[in-house]
């Protein structure tokens, strides 16, 4: 496994403190400490099988799943899948309440050494990355989008959602919160803030083009976030 930054520890230790059933906590969904409620989670669940244009033949692949609660309920929607996180407390809850093989499974990994070495690349049609791509260093970041564009040939799209956009970081910081660089930091509390132009060019340069989604204004994070959807540039 790659090495990760220190705070990024904070991702296999947190769930250990949160209930056994209480997962949107255990993946830090959370609006001021509290797990948001079910009409946010469908918001989410709407907008990735929108984003993902999903269908009843697709295969996803869940990059930085999580403990699956969500990534199930998208699985409901497709034939199924698999999951890859890093976090062994994450994947066990996964695993306990979510796995149900051979349609949905979850493994345990870093998301770049999964790509980088595994043979299982065909199957899958679609791919997803929700709420995680900005804690990936950069250059990780850049080789989990230049694998899934050379390695897996049949993704047809991929939906990276949650970046924290750079041009509305105000929108998030309090006056005095802000720390200078922090916006870089990927084991910071948000991760790296990118402008949609950064993402761009960060996207074509990995074989990708980029359309940009943005929540609902109901959402709890719509005023700083967007989504990016990503097709292959020959297409």
């Amino acid at each position: 496994m790659q090495e990760q930054p220190a705070k990024l520890d904070f991702y296999k230790e947190h769930p250990k403190t949160c209930a056994p059933d209480d997962f949107w906590s255990q993946v830090r969904r959370t609006v001021n400490g509290e797990p948001v409620g079910e009409a946010q989670i469908q918001l989410i669940v709407n907008a990735i099988l929108r984003g993902l244009e999903i269908g009843p033949s697709d295969l996803l692949l869940d990059l930085c799943c999580g403990n699956g609660a969500l990534t199930d309920r998208i699985f409901a929607s497709c034939g199924g899948g698999l999951g890859v996180d890093f976090s062994p407390v994450l994947v066990d809850v996964a695993r306990k309440h979510f796995w149900a093989a051979p349609a949905r499974i979850y493994h345990l990994e870093d998301v770049e050494d999964f790509l980088t070495s595994t043979d299982d690349t065909a199957r899958f049609t679609k791919a997803l990355c929700w709420g995680s791509f900005q804690y990936l260093p950069k250059d990780k970041a850049r080789n989990v989008l230049t694998n899934l564009g050379r390695r897996f040939a049949g993704i047809e799209r991929l939906l990276i959602g949650n970046l924290p956009d750079k041009t509305r970081i105000g929108d998030f910081f309090r006056p005095g919160d802000y720390e200078p660089g922090v916006e870089n930091d990927p084991a910071s509390a948000i991760g790296i803030w990118r402008t949609q132009d950064e993402f761009t060019q960060l996207a074509l340069a990995c074989g990708w083009k980029v359309a940009f989604r943005f929540m609902p204004e109901e959402s709890y994070a719509a005023s700083y976030r967007y989504d990016a959807v990503l097709t292959r540039t020959g297409a």
